[in-house]
């Protein structure tokens, strides 16, 4: 009967007090996970029991109490040098024959287990440090204790095994538990010991069950590269991500909603001959412009996710987002989940509490990257290149490096902003940064060379997906708002949005959906190319044009691919977002002037005078000058609905003069498989042209619904040019005759008994505007996210007068 090993079959999650919290999940998984057909290598745990073992046989317990007496973490000197001299204790000591004893042979057992194909080879496994009191639903942990891979023979693991004793008094770690509360003493460290998984040839990486910035809690957030997982974990690459919507995810469907490409500049593999376990190689050039992994393989780790998720939570009795570290062996080509803990900064949030920081104004762009958390702050540069620079560090600078060292967590709890030139959403600077609760942008690459030292910045999470770092101290407003003191309008309040990047984020305002969700920005920003060039690529003549198209759709052999699967992607980031509420997307309502400014977009339009009044909207679809382009359009949207399972996404056709231009338009649709009705799919009309009020009752008949652009409909009722300086003082929604065009429509809609609502800026920009609206009966009003609550309250208190 072995004392200090416990098999991960016969531990669990109620074990942490004895083999800490990385060790219990581990063996919470191999125990009641692996049977559902959850993939997790198995392997053993060193217990606490012998920790203190260790300590106790080598005297050390007093020795550490006394380095320890006169700590000072706010002093990095102090710290570090109490820290090393505790490391030099533990390292300095002899392991006692019963624990040496029992750890050899636990390691020859699963050495005997392991399917081995070279029986001379010693068995490679992981040894991970697994504190008592890591994991913990409000503490990470992360990065504290030590992780070695490609550790074979026994003596290299006792070995090991002393290290990861030690690196349970580094210096971050010691700052940390400081910081937290936790005592040093009443804290031991069990060891894991884990079988390799040979992602060393294939991938690996990190997932979340929930997004990792706004706190989204229905997305699983996957990260991987190339090679051993710790430079995934550690920001040393920019890793692929990839983010699946569960609820459509457990009903079958194929929900990758959004795929970023990274540079994954190294792997990290075995040190075959060399004298470390592992080091890192640069990654070939055309594996760095592939996904690391396949659909299929992203869709098979987010269902595990979900079934981790879903299991602890029935643990814990409550939801439980979680933190998970996966590989792909390289030699058989499977899947394995190699760590699973809570997630800990949006689990132990207020969601009743809104929180909105806002930039007053603008600035000059320094340097932008991947933004994590939605917070702003300003700061003088400090630039620290390694650990021997940390003393120089102040309070409420921001920090500016490479990537950042676990060893630095007793300066970034300091920092008032942290920036990177490498790492991904999921590496240690983003997850402390989230704990510690300041914005971080990471991934810039360039934040190093473009920073100037003692420089002022603003750094910005509160724009989307992309942080930006600006010139000065600009100045910002932070919002909170109770939402549990809000009541809900009968006039249902939906959101204008076109960023995908901000979806998950606005989603958390009080709404009943998505009211106008722009095309154009998602072609604009995130396909950049016209689609006719990506449907004649190979015929194109425009040399530069051809170059910068292959270059942008590298990996797509068929480019007209390219288009669907970004629109898809952006889309489906709005419908999931918003889901299973309403999310109306307006089909691209691109001028021909801006069609023409889109990579290869110039020889496929027209030169027009006025093309507000142009070649837009509708006509375009059905014309055979744009109805290929026209195509490539559905066929996103058929992905959105019926691959990915959004349902709750509905299409308006924008600027449709006729109504037999509406039936051109649903007949073209019909060919790719968008047919009104079908799988619930519902089709409004744009109603911007006095044809469409003069003509409602008549629209209404082949429509499902109008949404007003009250900015088209003033400019063509009143005959001015919206983008005139001249005449612009003549242009106000709220004009006699445009608000009597509006209450008509609203009129005739409702009589036909079609749904109508307003997309326009007017009830954005005035709040008199939008208590008209409810007056006149409308169903539904979409607001800029800025106008949201105001306008809320404003029709609350219209509709109590009216009641």
């Amino acid at each position: 009967m072995q004392k200090y090993i416990k098999r991960f079959h016969d531990i669990g999650i109620d074990d942490v007090p004895s083999v800490g919290g990385k060790n219990a999940s581990l063996g919470e998984m191999v125990r009641e996970l692996v049977p559902q057909g959850v993939r997790v290598p198995d392997g053993f745990a060193v217990a606490a029991d012998g920790y203190r073992r260790f300590l106790s046989a080598a005297g050390l317990d007093q020795q550490i109490r006394e380095v320890l007496a006169d700590l000072d973490t706010h002093d990095i000197d102090n710290l570090q040098r109490r820290g090393s001299r505790v490391r030099h204790l533990i390292l300095g000591a002899e392991f006692p024959a019963d624990l040496e004893q029992e750890i050899v042979a636990a390691y020859s057992e699963l050495e005997r287990e392991a399917d081995r194909r070279d029986a001379a080879a010693r068995l490679d496994v992981a040894v991970r440090s697994s504190a008592t009191a890591e994991d913990l639903p409000d503490a990470s942990f992360a990065g504290q204790q030590e992780t070695y891979l490609n550790v074979q023979g026994p003596a290299v693991l006792l070995e090991t095994c002393r290290r990861c004793f030690a690196s349970l008094f580094t210096d971050r770690a010691i700052s940390y538990r400081a910081d937290k509360g936790f005592d040093h003493f009443k804290i031991a460290l069990s060891i894991g010991v884990q079988r390799m998984v040979r992602s060393d040839l294939a991938c690996s990486g990190v997932m979340f069950s929930i997004d990792t910035e706004s706190g989204f809690p229905d997305a699983v957030l996957i990260n991987a590269a190339y090679g051993l997982g710790e430079n995934v974990v550690q920001g040393a690459v920019n890793p692929d991500e990839h983010y699946v919507f569960k609820p459509t995810l457990v009903k079958g469907k194929r929900p990758i909603i959004r795929r970023v490409l990274g540079s994954k500049e190294f792997k990290l593999v075995y040190d075959v001959g060399g004298s470390k376990m592992v080091r890192n190689v640069p990654v070939a050039d055309a594996d760095r412009k592939r996904f690391s992994l396949t659909d299929d393989e992203v869709l098979q780790l987010a269902r595990w996710a979900v079934q981790i998720e879903a299991h602890y939570g029935s643990k814990r009795g409550r939801t439980t987002p979680m933190d998970m570290e996966w590989a792909k062996d390289g030699k058989s080509g499977e899947l394995f989940i190699v760590q699973a803990r809570p997630e800990t900064v949006h689990s132990q949030k207020r969601a009743d509490v809104l929180e909105t920081y806002h930039l007053r104004k603008r600035g000059t762009v320094v340097v932008t990257g991947r933004s994590v958390g939605d917070k702003i702050a300003s700061g003088r540069v400090r630039k620290i290149a390694s650990v021997q620079q940390l003393n120089l560090f102040q309070q409420g600078e921001i920090l500016v490096a490479d990537k950042t060292d676990p060893d630095w967590e007793p300066i970034m709890k300091r920092a008032a902003a942290i920036v990177t030139n490498r790492g991904g959403r999921t590496c240690h600077a983003a997850i402390i940064s989230r704990e510690l609760g300041v914005p971080a942008i990471v991934g810039t690459e360039h934040c190093t060379e473009r920073l100037a030292d003692g420089a002022d910045v603003t750094v910005s999470c509160a724009e989307g997906d992309t942080g930006t770092v600006y010139e000065g101290r600009l100045p910002y407003d932070v919002e909170r708002v109770d939402l549990t003191a809000m009541s809900r309008p009968r006039t249902k309040i939906m959101v204008n949005v076109g960023n995908p990047d901000e979806a998950f984020g606005l989603s958390f305002l009080p709404n009943d959906g998505v009211g106008l969700a722009r095309m154009e920005f998602i072609i604009s920003n995130h396909i950049r190319v016209h689609p006719l060039a990506l449907i004649d690529f190979e015929r194109l003549t425009d040399a530069a044009a051809k170059a910068e198209i292959a270059r942008i759709t590298a990996g797509y052999s068929d480019k007209t691919q390219y288009f669907v699967d970004r629109l898809a992607e952006g889309v489906a980031m709005l419908g999931a977002a918003f889901y299973p509420r309403d999310v109306i997307v307006r089909l691209s309502d691109f001028k021909t002037n801006e069609y023409a400014n889109l990579i290869g977009g110039k020889p496929y339009e027209p030169t027009e005078e006025n093309p507000m009044i142009g070649f837009r909207g509708a006509s375009r679809y059905y014309d055979p000058r744009y109805r290929d382009g026209f195509a490539l359009e559905c066929r996103a949207m058929r992905k959105v609905r019926e691959e990915m399972g959004l349902t709750n996404v509905k299409l308006m056709v924008p600027f449709c003069r006729t109504v037999e231009e509406g039936r051109r338009v649903q007949e073209e649709m019909a060919k790719h498989g968008l047919v009104r009705g079908r799988e619930g799919l519902e089709l409004y009309v744009m109603c911007e042209i006095p044809s469409n009020v003069i003509s409602a009752a008549a629209f209404a008949e082949i429509f499902d619904g109008f949404s007003i652009g009250s900015n088209d409909l003033t400019q063509l009722i009143l005959g001015v040019d919206r983008d005139s300086s001249i005449v612009a003082h003549i242009f106000d929604e709220r004009n006699p005759a445009v608000m009597e065009a509006i209450a008509s429509v609203i009129r005739t809609a409702k009589k036909a008994g079609r749904k109508i609502g307003i997309c326009g800026q007017a009830p954005s920009d005035y709040p008199e505007f939008a208590e008209f609206l409810v007056r006149a009966g409308i169903d539904s009003i979409s607001l800029n996210p800025d106008a949201v609550l105001k306008t809320t309250r404003r029709i609350l208190d219209v509709e109590r007068e009216l009641s």
